[in-house]
C-alpha cells in the first residue's frame, strides 16, 4: 500500500498542475500534427500496435468512455463529497459524467452519418470498381464491398475528450486533504493512480492513432471535435450557474472550522 500511495504523489505532481491542464490542448494538436507527419513522410513500419486487435486498442479504446466513466464516477463522488460536504452538491457535479455521455454519443452518431453521406461503395480496398446498388454503409459491407467516405477518427475524438476530462476533474486534489482519514486515503489514491494511468494509457494511444491510422485531416477534425467539447463545457458552459460546474478548488478541510473574527 505504501508503493500505490508513494506512485500516487508522483502522478499528482505531474498531473494535478493547472499548468498541465493549459498545456494539454496543445500538446494534443502537436501529437496530431507529429504522428501525421511521421505516417506520411516517414511511416514506421508494422507492429503490433498497427494491428487495430491490440490488446490495448480492443480492451481499453473500444471502451474508452466506459473506462473513463466507471472511474470517474466513484473518483467525483468521495472526492467531492470531501472537499463540500455536500450531497447536491456532488449529485450537480455528477452531471458532467452526463452531459460527457450525451457529447460522446451524438459526437459519434454525426460522425458515422458524414461518412455515410461522402462514402461510395467500392468492391475492393484498391477503389478500382464501384458498387453503386449499394447506397450506404451497411448496405455495403453486407453485400462484401468496401465503404470508402470522409471518417473521422473517433479515436482522436474520443481519447482527446476523455484525457482532459480526466485531468479536468483531477483539480479536485488541490483541496484534498485525507491524510486524518488512512481507509479514504487509501481509497482515493487508488482511484487517482488508476485515472492517471488511464490517461497515460490514452495519450499513447491518441499518439498510436496519429502514427498509424486515418488521414491528417481526419485526425484533426477529430481531435479540433474533442477540443471544442472540452472548452465548450469546462471553459464555457460549467462557468455558469445552471451547470454542473467546476471541481470544487476552494474548500478545504481545515477551512470548515469557524475561523476567529479579526
Amino acid at each position: 500500500m505504501d508503493r500505490v500511495d508513494r506512485w500516487a504523489r508522483s502522478a499528482r505532481s505531474c498531473l494535478v498542475r493547472s499548468s498541465v491542464r493549459r498545456a494539454m490542448p496543445w500538446g494534443l494538436l502537436g501529437l496530431t500534427l507529429g504522428g501525421s507527419l511521421v505516417k506520411e513522410w516517414a511511416p514506421l513500419p508494422e507492429s503490433y500496435l498497427s494491428n487495430k486487435r491490440n490488446l490495448l486498442n480492443v480492451y481499453f479504446v473500444k471502451i474508452a468512455w466506459a473506462w473513463t466513466l466507471w472511474l470517474l464516477l466513484p473518483f467525483i463522488g468521495i472526492t467531492n463529497y470531501h472537499v463540500t460536504r455536500n450531497a447536491l452538491v456532488v449529485l450537480r457535479r455528477l452531471t458532467a459524467l452526463l452531459v460527457g455521455t450525451v457529447v460522446w454519443y451524438a459526437c459519434t452518431r454525426v460522425f458515422l452519418h458524414i461518412e455515410d453521406l461522402t462514402g461510395s461503395c467500392y468492391k475492393s480496398p484498391a477503389l478500382d470498381a464501384l458498387h453503386r446498388q449499394h447506397p450506404s454503409k451497411l448496405q455495403c459491407q453486407q453485400a462484401g464491398g468496401f465503404w470508402h467516405g470522409f471518417d473521422i477518427s473517433g479515436h482522436s475524438f474520443l481519447l482527446s475528450y476523455c484525457a482532459l476530462m480526466i485531468v479536468e476533474e483531477m483539480a479536485v486534489m488541490h483541496s484534498l486533504k485525507t491524510s486524518r482519514n488512512p481507509r479514504l486515503h487509501m481509497v482515493v489514491s487508488c482511484l487517482f493512480l488508476a485515472l492517471s494511468c488511464l490517461t497515460v494509457i490514452w495519450l499513447f494511444m491518441f499518439l498510436t492513432t496519429a502514427i498509424y491510422f486515418h488521414d491528417f485531416s481526419q485526425k484533426l477534425f477529430g481531435t479540433s471535435v474533442g477540443l471544442m467539447a472540452w472548452y465548450g463545457t469546462y471553459r464555457v458552459w460549467y462557468l455558469t450557474p445552471f451547470s454542473p460546474g467546476l471541481p470544487p478548488q476552494s474548500v478545504t478541510l481545515s477551512s470548515q472550522k469557524p475561523k476567529r473574527s479579526l
